[in-house]
């Protein structure tokens, strides 16, 4: 995946010059810890890491589940601190495992401490570096994957046209991580590429070409000796995609290669548009849980039903959470995703590692950014958990207090009751539940919307009899008010009075009902590329991205969409250099 890049800040200290030295000679050597090769029956007689590993690749992945990513990190470019993380310490990976993970991805971007022209050479201090926290992981009881990351864009790309040079540098790369890493524990594991793609190739070529990498990282990895010779390696699809034709393809590699320590990769973000949220992708909906049902079930039978452990390398949302940005994704309906996958893994037998570029743990604090969210998490991996339609309910002012439902989503697990902190409410007073509809009281919300000021008044849950509660605001709104405004197309923002509503998408057309925006065979725009909200400053922003791709001179019909129902028409006309906002 592509990064979320953060603001370059809180940048650490690397090791000592000296440090660093010593270690290099240590890794040139051959003299670290955890050297010990693998027993007959596959487990290793000693290691750092004090792992047992299984002989058979699919009990070992199974026993990697769950994952996480060391997202921009040592994959960053071009430093490990370049995107904002600092440098990692063992501490970080002593909280992952305490936390429940089992094993650590590990992205390296090579390019920036390789040499571009042969032999390739990778610094011997990066190297060091990038050993030790591979043995760092491996010390805190994680399993470890290790990769070539950012290079399948940097130059791995290219290959349709600088083809030798791009196949020797590939080669150079992994023979010098093979030779590094050899006598390390099988509770290491070698990807040979991340996400491969190929630029000016076509199908044809580009499966030839990613055949051709695979078949020559697994055969430099298998003749480099020591703990590679029964190491486990992952190999890819091309994007590291869940198509079925790109699965097919990976299928017939790892089928040739006769190798039972291989394993396949693909990456997971769910149902595109409700991912980046564009195409009125706003819920997690039947057609974004079939998407994940559909693509784990075909990994599971293209792979582990043939025997093949499968690894789900990354798994998200498109940039969610995001720290710097209103999030495309809505916090409840982003819950039920996470549920869904921590389900979808334990049904179809897969492991999956979450990508976190900084986004879930709070790289300087070791926090997590939000206990919450990462509860959810968490529980998806043992067990379901309850939900409903929405995590709000919207009272509106404007009107007399009425009686509200949602409907429950009960995923195997019973219902309990409603709490208000440790007050439960009161069956049939405040709230009745017929089938899965849960309705509340006009009573209750008379009660928990307060004085109506606009926002959230109140926060209840809905506890089942497993996994994680259900949080539901009770939040006053009436329908947002606009106003006209003027601006240009690098600066144009809508006066807005949101009156307690969450903005969800923003659909764009033409009088000839053409769709109007970047986004071009849909009229719902994608969120935070075309739109975004500023509740803070009472505005909605068009993008110069937007309103720039506008026909000069004539208007689009704006229509905002709010997670509430509301819905508010907006009409906007760039002509040149100068943009104008009406409401009618």
């Amino acid at each position: 995946m592509k990064p979320i890049r953060q603001p370059a800040h809180h940048r650490g200290r690397g090791p000592g010059a000296l440090a660093a030295l010593l270690l290099s000679l240590v890794v040139m050597l051959g003299l670290t810890g955890g050297t010990a090769l693998a027993a007959p029956d596959g487990t290793d007689k000693a290691s750092a890491s004090a792992i047992r590993v299984p002989a058979s690749a699919m009990e070992a992945v199974a026993k990697m589940q769950p994952s996480w990513n060391l997202g921009n990190t040592l994959d960053a470019i071009p430093n490990e601190d370049s995107w904002g993380n600092g440098q990692t310490s063992k501490a970080t990976f002593e909280k992952i495992a305490k936390d429940g993970f089992r094993s650590v991805r590990i992205p390296v971007t090579w390019s920036d401490h390789q040499s571009a022209t042969a032999p390739y050479t990778v610094d011997a201090t990066y190297m060091a570096r990038v050993k030790q926290l591979a043995d760092w992981a491996q010390d805190s009881g994680l399993y470890v994957v290790l990769n070539v990351h950012h290079d399948s864009w940097m130059w791995v790309s290219k290959m349709s046209t600088d083809h030798d040079n791009v196949v020797a540098r590939f080669n150079a790369t992994w023979k010098q991580i093979a030779a590094a890493f050899r006598n390390e524990p099988r509770s290491l594991l070698f990807e040979g590429i991340n996400e491969p793609q190929f630029d000016n190739a076509t199908p044809a070529q580009k499966t030839e070409f990613l055949s051709e990498l695979q078949l020559s990282f697994h055969s430099i990895v298998r003749s480099s000796g020591g703990g590679n010779a029964n190491r486990m390696l992952s190999l890819t699809t091309q994007f590291g995609s869940s198509d079925q034709a790109l699965m097919d393809d990976l299928f017939k590699t790892i089928s040739s290669l006769n190798d039972r320590q291989l394993v396949a990769q693909v990456h997971f973000y769910s149902w595109y548009p409700f991912s980046v949220n564009v195409a009125g992708g706003t819920r997690y909906d039947d057609v974004a849980q079939k998407n994940l049902e559909d693509s784990f079930a075909a990994m599971h039978r293209t792979f582990v039903a043939e025997g093949i452990p499968l690894y789900i390398g990354e798994y998200g949302l498109l940039e969610y959470p995001n720290h710097f940005h209103p999030s495309r994704v809505e916090r409840g309906e982003a819950l039920k995703y996470y549920e869904h996958v921590g389900y979808g893994a334990r049904r179809y037998g897969l492991t999956t590692a979450l990508w976190d570029p900084f986004s879930y743990l709070n790289r300087d604090t070791l926090e997590w950014r939000d206990p919450a969210l990462f509860a959810a998490i968490k529980s998806s991996w043992t067990t379901r958990s309850g939900t409903a339609s929405f995590d709000k309910v919207f009272v509106p002012k404007s009107s007399p207090v009425a009686a509200q439902s949602l409907t429950l989503s009960l995923n195997g697990t019973s219902f309990r009751g409603v709490w208000q902190g440790e007050t439960r409410l009161l069956p049939g007073r405040d709230y009745t539940v017929s089938g899965s509809t849960l309705t509340f009281t006009a009573k209750a919300l008379t009660r928990l919307v307060g004085n109506r000021a606009y926002g959230v008044n109140s926060t209840l849950q809905a506890r089942f009899t497993r996994g994680v509660p259900w949080s539901i605001d009770i939040v006053t709104n009436d329908v947002p008010v606009l106003s006209d405004a003027t601006g240009t197309p690098e600066s144009f923002t809508v006066p807005s009075q949101y009156r307690g509503n969450d903005l969800a998408t923003m659909h764009a057309t033409y009088a000839d009902g053409g769709n109007a925006g970047p986004t071009d065979w849909t009229p719902y725009q994608e969120f935070n590329k075309a739109f975004s909200p500023d509740y803070a400053n009472g505005t909605i922003i068009l993008t110069p991205e937007f309103l720039k791709t506008l026909r000069d001179g004539e208007p689009a019909t704006l229509v905002f969409h709010f997670y509430s129902g509301a819905k508010v028409t907006y009409h906007v006309t760039r002509s040149g250099s100068s943009v104008t906002g009406t409401v009618s």
